[in-house]
This record gives C-alpha cells, sequence and structure tokens, in this order.
C-alpha cells in the first residue's frame, strides 16, 4: 500500500492574521448562531442518526433553507457537522446543548447571550475607561433588580444556568475537599444547595448550612427543605451574606461569588472571619483569568463582569492578596475541574 503523501496529510496551514481579525470581529454572529440553535432545540431534535434539513426544519418548526446556512456557520467552528449529502450529525459540542445531556451548557449558552449583553457589549470601552459597570446607566438600576425586575425571563434562564453550574461542580468539590475532621460545613452564596448536598452525602455525620437570598433559597433542592432525605442535617437561612454571616460552622464555603466589587467582597470576608473565629476553614472556589486551559472562557466573563456588575475575575495572585488582607492564612491552592481553583485558607489565632 502506497503512504499517503506529505501534502496530502498535513494539517491545513492556520489562517493569516488578516482573516483570523475578520473571524473574531464578526464573533457575535458565531454567539448568536449558538444561541438560536439552543432556542430553537435543534439539538433536542437531532438523534444518534444524520438527519436532513428538511427533516430538522420540521421538528423544530423553522425554514429549510435558513436554518441550513445556520447550521453549516456552526458546523465551521464544530458545533454539528454537515455530512455528505446535506444531512447533518451531532458533534462533541452539539450534545452539548441538549438539554439532557448529563453535562448540558443549554442554559449557560442562553445565560452568556441573553438580550441585556447585546446592549452592555457596545460600551466596553466606556467600562474600561470609567472602571464602572454600564448596565446602571443603561437601565437605571443596578443589575440584578433590573433583571427580577424588568427581565423576569432573563432572570430564569441566570437561575437556570447558575443551576446547571452548581449541579456540574458540586460532585468535583465534594470530591476534592477532605472535611473528615469538621462536622459542620456552610455555603455561603450557595444557591440551590447542590455543594452541601454533595457533601453531606459524602459525610453522614455532618450538619450543613445553605446561606442564599431568600429568593434563591425558596427554591433549594428538595433534599435539603422539609421532607427531604437530608433536611434532618440541612439548614436553609435566607439572607444578604454582605450584611451578615448569622451562622458558626467548622468550614465555610465561598464559590464564584467573590468577584463583586471590592467593598463587597472585603465586607463579606470580615464576616466570615467574625462568624467563625479564629482557627476556622474557609474554602474559596473561583474561576481565573490565569489559568491555561481556560482563559478565553475566563477572560470573556472578566469582561462580561465588569459590563454588569463592575465586578472582575480574579488572577491567582490577586486573589491571595485579597484573601490575605482580608485576614486569612492561604494554604493549598489546588484544581477542583479545568475551570475552577480551591484557595483552602483559616482564620488566624
Amino acid at each position: 500500500m502506497t503512504a499517503p503523501s506529505p501534502e496530502l496529510s498535513a494539517p491545513p496551514p492556520p489562517p493569516p492574521p488578516s482573516m483570523r481579525l475578520r473571524e473574531l470581529v464578526f464573533g457575535a454572529a458565531c454567539a448568536a448562531a449558538v444561541r438560536a440553535a439552543a432556542r430553537l432545540g435543534v439539538a433536542d431534535a437531532l438523534g444518534d442518526a444524520p438527519m436532513t434539513v428538511e427533516d430538522l426544519a420540521a421538528a423544530v418548526k423553522a425554514e429549510p433553507k435558513p436554518l441550513r446556512r445556520l447550521l453549516r456557520a456552526l458546523s465551521c467552528y464544530g458545533v454539528f457537522a454537515e455530512r455528505p449529502g446535506g444531512a447533518f450529525s451531532h458533534t462533541e459540542m452539539s450534545r452539548l446543548l441538549r438539554e439532557d445531556d448529563p453535562n448540558s451548557l443549554r442554559d449557560i449558552a442562553l445565560w452568556c447571550t441573553e438580550p441585556w449583553t447585546w446592549d452592555a457589549w457596545p460600551k466596553l470601552d466606556e467600562a474600561v475607561r470609567t472602571g464602572r459597570n454600564v448596565v446602571e446607566d443603561l437601565y437605571g438600576k443596578e443589575f440584578f433588580v433590573y433583571l427580577n425586575e424588568d427581565a423576569p425571563e432573563s432572570a430564569d434562564v441566570f437561575n437556570r444556568a447558575m443551576t446547571t453550574s452548581s449541579e456540574q461542580s458540586a460532585r468535583d468539590v465534594a470530591a476534592l475537599l477532605d472535611l473528615s475532621g469538621a462536622s459542620s460545613v456552610a455555603d455561603l452564596g450557595g444557591g440551590q444547595g447542590h455543594v452541601v448536598a454533595s457533601l453531606l452525602d459524602k459525610y453522614p455525620s455532618m450538619a450543613g448550612f445553605l446561606l442564599d437570598l431568600p429568593r434563591v433559597v425558596d427554591n433549594a433542592v428538595p433534599r435539603l427543605r422539609q421532607g427531604g432525605d437530608l433536611a434532618g442535617r440541612a439548614r436553609i437561612v435566607p439572607g444578604d451574606i454582605r450584611e451578615s454571616v448569622p451562622v458558626k460552622a467548622d468550614v465555610y464555603i465561598i464559590k464564584n461569588i467573590l468577584e463583586w466589587d471590592d467593598e463587597s467582597t472585603a465586607k463579606l470576608l470580615r464576616n466570615v472571619i467574625e462568624a467563625g473565629g479564629p482557627g476556622t476553614r474557609v474554602v474559596v472556589i473561583e474561576n481565573l483569568v490565569d489559568d491555561t486551559p481556560s482563559m478565553r472562557f475566563s477572560t470573556a466573563m472578566d469582561l462580561l463582569l465588569l459590563l454588569n456588575v463592575g465586578g472582575a475575575k480574579h488572577t491567582t495572585d490577586s486573589m491571595v492578596g485579597r484573601l490575605t488582607e482580608a485576614g486569612l492564612t492561604v494554604g493549598d491552592i489546588r484544581p477542583v475541574n479545568p475551570y475552577l481553583h480551591a484557595f483552602d485558607c483559616t482564620v488566624p489565632a
């Protein structure tokens, strides 16, 4: 058998800088295409076997010709694949847009492309000049007030996206943390309680606290609420942890919330230190903008935080500095998964 010639087997050369920059400035088209596919439910309609555009269009109630154009654009990025003859099939990425995929990113894809983002991104230069969020000038309200009062559908998308993220990372957090010497754990800003539930499963004698805003903990996972199998060891505490942390625990977990403005972050850390006292363990879990595997994602989220709340993602050094300034002693720093790192801290004597 004749070996393939080097010319045939070599990968194609990368696009020249002029073409790459053209691709980048059309990044909004790619984001909009992912959003459109998610809203249409294309990934859910597409089964394991390739489907014609006509059949897909009938399933999602769309016109075949524009749907082909949408799928062709997405296939350039590895989201769906065009087959010989014009049918389309799933790829590893397109499956992540299915609602029933255990690692689904559908709600996160929608959250990152919600209508308010298209209002805010063009004002990034203004946010860079001033260091302030642009949402309050756009809508006359603080970001989360705007979401809940004026954009309830977007608020629902946010809650679903955070639930998805928490469900997927809770298992990784529980697997990483050794809390065998602790009798209680408190998850601050813990959403619906997926991390607490995972830790209570791992440690059958441990008590757990879930603290978050009332509208959030009202939707805590049923296992933690009255009648749930973990209710006897769980306590749900509604309130604003930036105002106070009204529970004492051996371990406090702070996950993905130390990205607000500096004043709110410093106040929360003071509240934790005051509530726990000397010797208390504080585990801070965050995305980092200097984490190579996820830098494109985390730096984009960093800019989005600047736009909506005036917040920021951290580098390793800036996080250590923030925690140290608050009065914590920083110990081990370990990856939780490709997107998160855990900073294991203690309150000094």
